[in-house]
């Protein structure tokens, strides 16, 4: 009989064989067979019971220590040719930390001899030094910003900020103008205390030209919805005075190969994920699946300024040129984003799925893991379709082969679940250097975006369901049911292009699948889609749980973006209290607020949305405003007593065809029908239908489209309508735009 191996034996083999660590693996490596097989299953779940984690691929190195984006360094003295290096304060790297030299931009404060400062890092082939470090901002620092028109005076110039609640103008040096001429738009800094005599002295920092230009136009929109973009002195000095968790802290987990999967220019990570496939003979064909959130509970305490200041935003905004973030950088960029290679606390929740991709049973963890690699969607759909990079070589087998199999069964577990399946393509808009829009497209659907998603709604439902059979108060995400007016409107639709939606039932999301699935190919198909979404209430959080109709879902609480969400925050404070973790968990204030923080935070979210719309709207405009007088093809995506909207093919930007530019016959409005009739010619206008338009004008400052109606379905328009033609810079706008938000604009309602 083959002796089995001792722990010490394994676990060498495991650091000399990383891409195979299955237990046939070892089993094979050591000449076990039949019974020799199980002792070694029964010593590897003692392993894995006291931490050993035998069973868990590590995978091979990927690349020479390297710091993360953003870091935190020290400043050294300058050298004798006067430059000045910095170091790191934390470096994991088995080799000494690489010298850093500070290079710092025209106008930056000097930094003396010892000055920690947080800094973006770049990879740089220096003749002694191998990155350059550009400064964010010094520790202790908080960089105030105001963005407003600059205006010369007699006794000097100032600022009026563009924000309406600010309450005073900044004076700015003469020296400190950067050049700014009368008028123009610019965003400045505070350059001495915020004092409460006189008014505050400021730095020009970039000129931003005439409002309605580029690099202009999602500040406006931060100012104009009231979005906090200007953390206080208290909240910068919390986040600078966090420390590193220590290495003991919680679970370790840093064995485990989790990696981040985001956007190719994310800069926070906060969520990891890890498969394997499960050796239980009682699940043949399951998985493992982990999912670590970074702990930002252990960071930002309840009560505390950071507490305040998350609480007061929110979320995190997102726009084309930026992000206005809900955490401080100190947070948001560094301690609490899963970097490659550095030790990072997180929550953990440990599921065991069957073959079918059911959930069979879940466990939270809070403890330490050490992300392997950073990759992006594109890199990780590269390597699975058989076309992996030097990076994702040497994980295919041990991480991105047992992530794609576990999505697999998720999504046949989605299918049987029928979420409600809509297909309209998100819209990107890419920026040039010069901050104006180069090309505008929709992004594309991976099949690495699908497998992030399916994990972290898993996770979502897997916090609910442990914090209802805990009995701990939460926020849900809540998504109700479509009313039954908007279900009748979306009815007359269907009937209306030749299909059924079923009355007299439970309404389900699966039967709305089943009209899109009959939709799908057809001329209706993008009129349904658009429709349906239009009948979906919009997702809200709220402590008593109504289900989530959209993702079909009894229980589902978001808990996979702390960093960006304060709810999520919230419901990782929940588990923490829950599982007698420690001090830093929901607090009394936090239980008893807790209807008032579910109705502010979906005000927030709506608030965000609501600001990246409009920016989107303006980028747009900006885009097509060299392309006045060209005829576009698109659909009529609503109608209302005015006019008809159409949204554009090419760009997806809707424009309002004007009533009085339809034709000279009076038209009547069908609320019900949602339809526009010509009382002479009978020429019916309806959501969905395919025209040819020409585009009258763009306002940037707005956002807003006018367009003239060329084409209805292929066909010229009655002549007896006498369609007007539009002289550009002829009409107001301003009125036709105000309905447009008031009336009949919608909100691109979350899915989650």
């Amino acid at each position: 009989m083959t002796q089995i191996p001792s722990k010490t034996q394994i676990l060498d083999w495991l650091a000399s064989n990383p891409g195979a660590s299955a237990k046939r693996d070892i089993a094979k490596a050591f000449g076990l067979k039949g019974a020799e097989r199980i002792a070694l299953k029964r010593l590897l779940k003692e392993m894995e019971a006291t931490g050993d984690h035998a069973r868990r691929p590590v995978a091979a190195p990927l690349a020479a220590d390297k710091f993360p984006p953003v870091t935190v360094l020290a400043m050294l003295p300058p050298d004798a040719d006067g430059d000045q290096f910095a170091e790191p304060l934390e470096w994991q790297g088995a080799t000494p930390a690489p010298r850093v030299l500070f290079v710092p931009a025209k106008g930056d404060a000097p930094l003396a001899t010892g000055d920690r400062f947080l800094a973006r890092m770049t990879e740089v082939a220096g003749e002694d030094y191998a990155w350059e470090a550009r400064l964010i901002r010094r520790f202790g620092e908080a960089a105030h910003r105001v963005v407003g028109v600059f205006r010369k005076g007699a006794e000097g110039s100032r600022i009026t900020p563009i924000d309406k609640g600010a309450d005073r103008e900044w004076r700015v040096a003469a020296g400190a103008t950067l050049g700014a001429r009368e008028g123009e738009l610019v965003e400045a800094e505070l350059t001495g205390p915020r004092g409460r005599m006189g008014l505050p002295a400021a730095r020009i920092i970039a000129r931003l030209g005439d409002p309605s230009a580029p690099r202009a136009v999602s500040l406006i929109a931060i100012h104009q919805h009231g979005i906090p973009d200007d953390f206080p002195d208290d909240v910068i000095a919390e986040a600078d005075a966090a420390n590193l968790v220590p290495e003991d802290y919680g679970d370790d987990l840093r064995a485990l190969p989790f990696v981040t999967i985001d956007p190719s220019d994310a800069r926070d990570h906060d969520d990891a994920c890890f498969s394997e496939a499960d050796d239980d003979a009682a699940n043949e064909g399951g998985h493992i699946l982990w999912v670590a959130i970074a702990d930002v509970a252990h960071y930002v305490r309840p009560g505390t300024a950071l507490d305040r200041e998350a609480r007061k935003r929110g979320n995190s905004s997102y726009f084309p040129d930026r992000v206005v973030p809900m955490l401080p950088d100190r947070l948001s960029g560094d301690l609490c984003s899963l970097h490659e290679g550095v030790p990072r606390p997180v929550l953990v929740v440990r599921m065991k799925l069957d073959s079918a991709g059911n959930k069979l049973t879940h466990r939270f963890l809070r403890g330490m893991i050490k992300s392997v690699a950073s990759l992006s969607y594109e890199e990780v759909q590269e390597a699975q379709d058989g076309r992996p990079s030097l990076r994702c070589a040497p994980l295919m087998a041990p991480v991105i082969a047992p992530l794609y199999a576990a999505w697999r069964a998720l999504d046949r577990a989605r299918a049987a679940r029928q979420p409600l399946d809509l297909d309209l393509p998100e819209r990107k808009i890419e920026l040039g250097e010069d901050g104006k829009v180069k090309s505008v497209g929709y992004k594309a659907r991976l099949d690495a975006h699908k497998l992030i998603e399916e994990f972290m709604v898993l996770a979502n439902v897997a916090a609910a369901e442990e914090l209802e059979h805990l009995r701990r108060p939460l926020l849900y995400r809540v998504h109700e049911e479509p009313s039954p007016e908007k279900l009748d409107a979306l009815r007359e639709v269907a009937q209306a292009s030749g299909f059924t939606l079923a009355k007299g039932q439970v309404l389900k999301t699966a039967h709305l699948n089943r009209l899109l699935a009959q939709a799908e190919g057809s001329e209706f198909d993008e009129l349904l889609n658009i429709t349906t979404l239009r009948s979906m209430q919009q997702a809200y959080y709220l402590p008593q749980n109504l289900g989530h109709f959209g993702l079909a879902l009894r229980s589902y609480a978001h808990f996979t973006s702390p960093i960006r969400r304060y709810s999520d925050l919230i419901v990782h404070r929940a588990l923490i209290s829950g599982h007698g973790w420690g001090a830093d968990g929901l607090s009394p204030g936090d239980i008893e607020t807790l209807e008032e923080t579910a109705q502010h935070v979906s005000e927030t979210e709506r608030r965000s949305m609501a600001a990246e719309r409009d920016t989107t709207d303006r980028y747009l405009a900006a885009y097509l405003s060299d392309r006045v007088g060209s005829s576009f093809s698109g659909r009529i995506s609503g109608v209302q007593r005015f006019g008809a909207f159409v949204k554009l093919d090419e760009t997806g930007a809707d424009g309002l065809i004007p009533i009085r530019e339809i034709g000279r016959e009076y038209f009547h409005y069908d609320r019900e029908a949602q339809t526009l009739r010509g009382a002479d010619t009978g020429l019916t206008l309806g959501v969905g239908q395919r025209v040819m338009v020409r585009l009258a004008e763009a306002v940037p400052v707005t956002g807003g489209l006018m367009l003239v109606l060329l084409e209805v379905e292929g066909r010229a328009l009655p002549q007896s309508g006498g369609n007007r033609r539009a002289k550009p810079g002829g009409r107001k706008l301003a009125a036709s735009k105000a309905r447009e938000r008031g009336i009949a604009r919608k909100e691109r309602h979350s899915r989650k």
